[in-house]
């Protein structure tokens, strides 16, 4: 047994063994791109390297990027190129999108940054008693694991109980995933309530708020927060570099 397991049956028992509610307990579900890095480029040259790779044909254009998973990416992106593609050939882009990542991780750590906040934000929710954090995101696990450790920001996360690109095509089935993933590890079912999604796209906002799990909207990608708050968001924070903002909105939200 974990010990993430035992601390989560000590905090349900009682001292006369009774189960309890897991009240001030939270996963935090971290969104990714624009919320806690930004590749400032990278992240797209090397989605056209791994195009070509796969199709033979060069990428002269991308579909929509900001809150889509990566298989509706690569799906959509193969349309605009008058290519139809599959299951398979979607794997053989994300096993590509890896293996350049991998292979231009110096480059991505020069030319892209941690946000202003995100690793101060990571280190005090890991700091707070009955917080868990993981990601949410529409990439791959295996570049999201890779984007992470290039910023120094996985050391908090709990990749276990993460949703990723290749694990559904629709962002709102990704927090039910990752609540499945949760409930598994703890061997008990995870309330929505007892959750927070942190993302930076009304995407973000709407996958939250359709499976009834609190959202903290930050507009520090191409979202303001104008468009988030129209999206439902009821916290929004201009950036994550007010740490103590981060923490009380993910014990309070």
């Amino acid at each position: 047994m974990t010990t993430v397991q035992l601390e989560l049956m000590a905090s349900r028992e009682g001292g006369d063994g009774r189960r309890d509610s897991m009240a001030g307990r939270r996963i935090v579900l971290w969104d990714i791109d624009h919320t806690l890095i930004d590749t400032r480029g990278v992240g797209r040259e090397l989605s056209a390297q791994a195009f070509e790779q796969v199709t033979d044909v060069p990428m002269v254009k991308q579909a929509k990027i900001d809150g889509l998973t990566e298989s509706v990416i690569f799906r959509e992106t193969a349309k605009l190129h008058g290519l139809r593609t599959d299951r398979y050939d979607f794997e053989r882009f994300a096993a590509a999108l890896a293996k350049a990542h991998l292979a231009r991780a110096a480059d991505l750590r020069k030319r892209g940054h941690a946000l202003p906040g995100a690793a101060a934000a990571l280190d005090a929710l890991g700091a707070t008693p009955g917080v868990l954090q993981t990601v949410l995101t529409g990439n791959v696990r295996s570049v999201a694991e890779i984007k992470l450790q290039v910023f120094g920001l996985d050391g908090r996360i709990r990749w276990d109980i993460g949703a990723f690109g290749e694990d559904d095509d629709v962002r709102a089935e990704l927090v039910r995933i990752a609540l499945g993933r949760a409930a598994a590890l703890f061997g008990a079912p995870v309330a929505p309530g007892e959750a927070v999604l942190i993302g930076d796209t009304p995407a973000d906002v709407e996958a939250g708020l359709e499976n009834g799990v609190p959202v903290i909207a930050v507009a520090s990608g191409r979202s303001s927060a104008d468009d988030l708050r129209d999206a439902g968001a009821v916290h929004v924070l201009p950036s994550l570099e007010v740490t103590d903002a981060v923490v009380a909105m993910v014990r309070e939200a």
